[in-house]
């Protein structure tokens, strides 16, 4: 395998996944119908946050599914993809379409299957900012091959240097991947917006907050949007200094993921800052119609430990106590109910299979653009989000499932710390 300005540390990290992929099974012809979702979920050195890390360096929010049945499996050795709808038939991973069915952006088709639901959600305008650090060369073919592979129409997309000029790649490949995610799936939810890729030159917060400044800019010039942050630490004494990054241009929504493991994480728990939260997207094994959302026992949120309760959630003060919740919206994010998402970065394109709330933020960034109501701000947006809370028609309460440390946190009527307002409902009310 040819691997574009691969390092050895680079390389080594596609051996590990593909190891995973190959050593698991060859599998049998039968397992389409049968996969019962087996599989080794791998997270990846971008998404590990080491002590020393938190208030200086950020980490993603993904993990990957590897199959060990049935021809995604096999890819590496030369199983090829179909050229429409989901790469490989048989699986319920999600598709651009069956997330747009099972949130009520389309006409419903009983079952939402990913292998037969093709209509793809068509809004969005204006512009959508995603923050990432490092380079993702081929970013721009890789998501017109996704968009080709899915229906979607041509992405209008730019890749903007933060400081000017090109950054490098990340050694461990980890933030190509997460920038692949981000940008495909803002794309799928919003497909007529204006798609800018602002790359850091690091994921040292000083520059990935650089760029924030930069996005803002571009988001700004095209009429107001969007920026979706996929990245984060644990939460430190500093943070309330850098929350005047996300209320210094107005005409700007900010997402962040919230994290995929128990508590809470910055920016998420800004309260300028719309946090994503993570659900599982549960179907049957046997035919893969949808059956619910419920809460991911994995998905980041929490009362913060630094910031105040914002007006906006004083409704749910009962909850929330003194402190910022989080998460404040979800979106599907567990890794065992993944979405499919495309990348060449380590050579010839391979399909993934991803989770992580990292999914929920550039997805739900796409979801309020699309509604088309263009909040002044963050904090404008998330009036608007509490103030529609169990309104039945604009979100899906989760009520069922637990998340945080020990379980603590029950996903329950009304908000909760696992999966806040719920999932999106169609556009409405948002």
């Amino acid at each position: 395998m040819s691997l574009k300005g691969g390092t050895m540390r680079r390389f080594s990290w596609l051996m590990c996944v593909s190891a995973t992929i190959l050593v698991a099974g060859l599998g049998s012809p039968t397992w389409a119908q049968n996969h019962g979702g087996r599989g080794t979920v791998v997270i990846p050195a971008s998404s590990i946050e080491h002590p020393e890390d938190i208030g200086v360096r950020s980490h993603t929010n993904f993990r990957i599914f590897v199959p060990s049945e049935g021809p995604a499996a096999m890819q590496n050795k030369g199983a090829k993809p179909q050229s429409a709808g989901p790469p490989f038939p048989g699986y319920f991973f999600e598709t651009p379409a069956s997330m747009a069915c099972v949130y009520g952006f389309v006409g419903q088709t009983p079952g939402c299957d990913p292998n037969i639901v093709t209509t793809n959600p068509s809004g969005g305008s204006r512009a959508i900012a995603i923050v990432d650090a490092f380079d993702y060369p081929e970013a721009a073919s890789d998501l017109a091959y996704f968009s080709n592979q899915f229906g979607l129409p041509p992405a209008n997309f730019t890749v903007v240097y933060a400081k000017g000029v090109e950054p490098p790649t990340d050694p461990s490949g980890g933030w190509e991947i997460e920038e692949a995610l981000d940008i495909e799936w803002a794309h799928a939810m919003a497909p007529n917006a204006k798609i800018y890729l602002v790359e850091a030159a690091s994921n040292y917060n000083f520059d990935l907050y650089s760029a924030l400044g930069v996005a803002a800019q571009l988001v700004s010039k095209s009429g107001g949007g969007e920026i979706s942050m996929s990245w984060g630490s644990g939460e430190f004494t500093g943070e309330t200094a850098y929350d005047s990054h996300f209320s210094k241009t107005s005409g700007i929504v900010y997402f962040a993921a919230s994290g995929d493991g128990p508590g809470v994480i910055y920016p998420s728990a800004s309260p300028y800052v719309v946090a994503a939260g993570g659900t599982s997207t549960s179907r049957n094994s046997s035919t893969g119609a949808f059956q619910a959302s419920v809460a991911w026992q994995s998905g980041g949120g929490g009362l913060s430990a630094v910031e105040s309760r914002p007006s906006y959630q004083d409704s749910v003060a009962s909850t929330v106590g003194p402190w910022r919740g989080t998460p404040d919206l979800s979106f599907n994010a567990d890794p065992e109910t993944p979405v499919w998402v495309f990348t060449t970065f380590f050579g010839p394109g391979l399909w993934y299979v991803v989770g992580g709330t990292s999914v929920a933020s550039p997805s739900l960034a796409g979801v309020v653009n699309a509604a088309g109501n263009f909040a002044a701000s963050s904090t404008a947006e998330l009036n608007t989000i509490y103030g529609n809370l169990g309104n039945s028609g604009f979100f899906t309460d989760i009520a069922s499932g637990s998340c945080g440390v020990y379980e603590g946190n029950l996903s329950v009527a009304g908000y909760d710390n696992c999966t806040g307002a719920g999932v999106p409902n169609g556009y409405s009310g948002k």
